[in-house]
């Protein structure tokens, strides 16, 4: 399956500053993704967090790492591989809260696991501690004593130093003058001399498979003495970053104070975020009423200029009204004028007439 990640939350991510060893440095702008890996291969757990395409934090949780609470919201640990401190800023004290306990959760599996690989490594270099000589295949017999003291010596002698065609050599120089005295030892010694070299085949098929297994020790020697000159040198570690608590208590009260500032900024920054986002809304809805009133006014414009169209067809009717009206009225005038005459002459005829009638 290789690596998977198992628990991940959001946080603001620093790092102690390499050069003070007292200030907290931002490594992202913003709240990123922080997760926890296991590998079940290695059956190692990570810490990974990333910003974008770049790795900010990749640290192996190893059982003498000690996850730090140094707020309500604030939390950090040392890493002595990547010789740094890593700090999180969280949203709120529930997610530091469950980011801890899963790191204690993970520490603890991480110490299990490598008590079993220390177990197993044990188990695996025990037999190492044997010489070749006193391991024997399970699929040939053991060397024993008497099978050793071929010369008629009583002398011990390893299979290193004894070739099998010494041995066979060395089995038949003393029979050798005894061959002629009688048929009976005759036969006696070639039964001997069989047994001899069905030994001397056994003890070839032994020295074989002993010198392979020495070959397969001496690479897993190797293999255990890599393995413990890397466990000094991370005891050394150990010991280097002990020696370095006095001053990391000494700047402890700093670096919370420190935090503490950080998290009245990032709140003010969220305030300031929330205010910001609501003037955008605010600023939306603006422009929306813009382009609705933008809209209604063009409207207005479009009737304005149908109205002053009407308006101007209207005076000019109003004008050729008031010129016909200026015409009538002269034409009335002139009418009543004729009329007051004719009206004049009519008296002159009534009066005329009435003193014709008086003097008739």
């Amino acid at each position: 399956m290789g690596e998977q990640p198992i628990y991940s939350t959001r946080a603001h991510v620093f790092q102690i500053d390499p050069n003070t060893k007292k200030n907290w440095m931002p490594t992202s702008k913003h709240a990123v993704t922080v997760s926890y890996f296991y590998d079940s291969t290695r059956n190692v757990y990570r810490i990974i967090s990333l910003d974008g395409s770049k790795a900010i934090i990749n640290s192996t949780i190893t059982p003498n790492m000690t996850f730090t609470k140094t707020s309500h919201k604030f939390g950090q640990w040392a890493d002595s591989r990547a010789n740094t401190v890593y700090g999180l800023g969280f949203s709120s004290e529930h997610h530091l809260a469950k980011f801890a306990d899963k790191f204690a959760e993970y520490k603890e599996a991480a110490r299990m696991a490598k008590e079993k690989s220390l177990e197993k490594m044990e188990l695996a270099s025990s037999p190492s501690q044997e010489s070749p000589a006193d391991i024997h295949s399970p699929l040939t017999p053991p060397v024993t004593a008497d099978l050793c003291r071929i010369n008629g010596t009583g002398d011990d002698v390893t299979l290193s130093d004894v070739s099998p065609n010494s041995m066979l050599q060395s089995d038949l120089s003393p029979t050798t003058p005894t061959l002629a005295h009688s048929p009976t030892t005759n036969k006696h010694w070639e039964a001997e001399l069989a047994t001899l070299k069905s030994n001397n085949a056994k003890l070839t098929a032994a020295l074989l498979e002993s010198t392979a297994n020495v070959k397969q020790w001496k690479q897993q020697l190797a293999a255990y003495q890599e393995e413990a000159e890397r466990l000094h040198k991370r005891v050394s570690e150990l010991e280097s970053q002990s020696s370095q608590t006095n001053v990391i208590k000494s700047q402890k009260t700093e670096l919370n104070q420190t935090i503490e500032e950080l998290e009245c900024t990032l709140k003010a920054k969220e305030e300031e975020m929330v205010r910001l986002k609501e003037e955008v809304e605010n600023a939306k809805q603006l422009q929306t009423q813009k382009d609705e009133l933008t809209k209604k006014l063009e409207d207005t414009d479009l009737r304005n200029k149908e109205l002053e169209e009407q308006l101007a067809d209207l005076e000019q009717r109003l004008e050729s009204s008031q010129v016909d009206q200026e015409n009538l009225r002269k034409n009335l005038k002139t009418l009543l004028e004729i009329l007051d005459g004719k009206i004049f002459e009519l008296t002159e005829l009534r009066d005329n007439l009435a003193k014709l009638i008086e003097d008739s």
